[in-house]
């Protein structure tokens, strides 16, 4: 083990175990999520994933606005309302906001997706 002094702290660097008990057969490095190969995969990753939230909040935003329009009901308990019926139909919550914001537009609500949203509205308003 070696140890790093960073002014004030002292780090200890502990290495992976395959070299610890000195096995050749480490591990691939690019392959470890601490290499930098893999620390730039996670990290494309998750701005992908934040691209995809960015994008999809307005429609989230819009559904929500729907909610509390029909409800009635407050912004959280709109956000709720969607959590709810997002995990209770086994539906992406971005999907199930498309959904609603086109059926506002004339595109029928599919039943399943009614379905959530409604107890999921019971639900939130109840509690």
């Amino acid at each position: 083990m070696a140890e790093h002094t960073e002014g004030r702290r002292t780090r200890t660097h502990v290495p992976p175990a395959a070299e610890r008990a000195g096995h050749a057969s480490a591990k691939p490095r690019d392959r470890d999520k601490t290499s930098p190969d893999g620390e730039v995969a996670a990290l494309r990753s998750e701005v992908e994933g934040l691209r995809t939230a960015i994008a999809s909040r307005p429609v989230i935003d819009t559904a929500r606005g729907i909610l509390m329009a029909m409800g009635p009901c407050t912004a959280p308990q709109a956000w709720q309302t969607l959590v709810h019926a997002s995990q209770n139909s086994n539906t992406k919550l971005r999907d199930l906001a498309h959904q609603l914001v086109d059926s506002f537009h004339g595109t029928p609500l599919p039943p399943a997706t009614r379905d959530a949203l409604h107890a999921a509205m019971k639900h939130t308003l109840a509690g």
